[in-house]
């Protein structure tokens, strides 16, 4: 039996002191916070995704960053095993759409409390309120944890799980970073990700709460093609946000910090140009004495139209049976490349992870063990991980979690 100290009572530090506890050590978890799984009980709007429901080669598809790392934490802890530990432990799941995992009550609170009832079952010691300082290393080995009230705890091993810089109120606030540099590890560049995106034009801010389903975008640096999907997203007071924009700014924000992007959404993505031309001339066709203002309903949701009316420069009291055929085709080009200008993520507190963290150059991805200092562990969010929407991101904290608990050999 090996003593372990878990650092961080989130996702990844619930999971690596269960795996732990479960591999017979004696642990003992530290969260500064008053109670555990502040940022689990938020996610999801409160719903929790707590993962997805794909196998292993889809959880890794949806890795922005560092993929081919994760080949052992998720292959040692698939979707399905912490579905399984959920449900076999009495919290019912249910499947929805994209495959994404939540309790079936939609309650993170009932995921938090299984999970603390699966560590009070394993007999793992839970400190709250309780901030670490430092953590204790001799000669390279890991020693314990020096406390903020300078109380000295020793332990063979030390798992850090403090999380990121993302919603700062739940308690990440780069404790982790700090405490890996300390100890000789480099902490790649840390930029907001899955994080509403600012834009330059005036004219977003009068769009300010239309929701666009099934429309298409792509985010363009000069001529090149940065990224593109098919979803939802949302117009704010500030610029953009939804699914598709959240999954975006994990993609370009590197680029976005040196520059302007171009966003060009496809507000009618299941048409071709021609047939968007054909549908635009049967309206035309049914009201050809009504002015163009009046003729737009069907087409594009009403906070849209004088935005649309602008940007093709049609007067929007010229008659339809006036309009020209160029007239038409810039409209038809106006539905097809609705732009507008990314000028800046959005800051930390409103970002759903922090991208960037602990190199992983430094890092045992079969263990999580660091290369640098002996029996000292790293999980979840405080390292250079990240992926997009739909429960994959706390699938990395789960499986790192687990790694980092299940690798810890015991004490001589």
């Amino acid at each position: 039996m090996s003593r372990v100290i878990v650092v961080g009572g989130g996702a990844a530090g619930m999971l690596a002191a269960i795996s732990a506890a479960y591999n017979g050590h004696e642990v003992t978890l530290y969260e500064k916070n008053e109670k555990l799984g502040k940022k689990i009980f938020i996610t999801g709007k409160g719903r929790c995704n707590i993962t997805n429901a794909c196998d292993e080669e889809t959880l890794l598809n949806n890795v922005v960053t560092n993929k081919k790392f994760l080949y052992s934490a998720f292959y040692n802890f698939s979707s399905e095993d912490m579905m399984k530990l959920l449900e076999n432990n009495g919290l019912k799941l249910k499947v929805e759409r994209g495959d994404r995992v939540f309790p079936e009550s939609d309650h993170s609170s009932d995921v938090i409390a299984t999970l603390k009832k699966i560590l009070n079952q394993l007999g793992v010691n839970i400190y709250l309120n309780t901030m670490v300082e430092k953590i204790i290393t001799k000669n390279g080995v890991c020693k314990g944890i020096l406390l903020a009230d300078k109380q000295e705890l020793y332990a063979n091993t030390v798992i850090i799980a403090t999380g990121g810089l993302s919603y700062a109120t739940t308690g990440s606030t780069g404790d982790g970073y700090k405490f890996a540099k300390d100890l000789g590890h480099n902490i790649t560049e840390l930029t907001p990700a899955l994080v509403p995106i600012e834009t330059k034009e005036p004219y977003i801010k009068e769009l300010q709460g239309l929701s666009l389903r099934n429309v298409s975008i792509k985010i363009m640096k000069d001529n090149k093609n940065l990224y593109e999907s098919f979803g939802e997203m949302l117009f704010t007071h500030y610029g953009v946000s939804g699914p598709i924009i959240l999954s975006a700014s994990s993609f370009i924000a590197k680029h976005l910090k040196k520059e302007p992007l171009k966003l060009l959404i496809d507000l009618k993505p299941a048409l071709t140009t021609v047939q968007l031309d054909a549908r635009i001339l049967r309206d035309f066709s049914t009201s050809m004495n009504k002015q163009f203002r009046n003729v737009l309903g069907a087409l594009y949701p009403a906070k849209l139209i004088p935005i649309i009316i602008e940007k093709s420069g049609i007067s929007p009291e010229k008659q339809v049976n006036e309009i020209s055929r160029t007239e038409r085709q810039k409209l038809v080009e106006i539905t097809k490349n609705f732009d507008c200008t990314l000028i800046g993520l959005r800051d930390y507190k409103e970002a759903i992870i922090t991208q960037g963290g602990i190199s992983l150059k430094e890092i045992s991805s079969s263990t999580m063990e660091s290369k640098l200092i002996s029996g000292l562990y790293f999980a979840g969010e405080v390292l250079d991980l990240d992926a997009v929407t739909g429960g994959f991101n706390l699938q990395i904290a789960w499986s790192t979690g687990y790694l980092a608990g299940s690798s810890i050999a015991y004490a001589d």
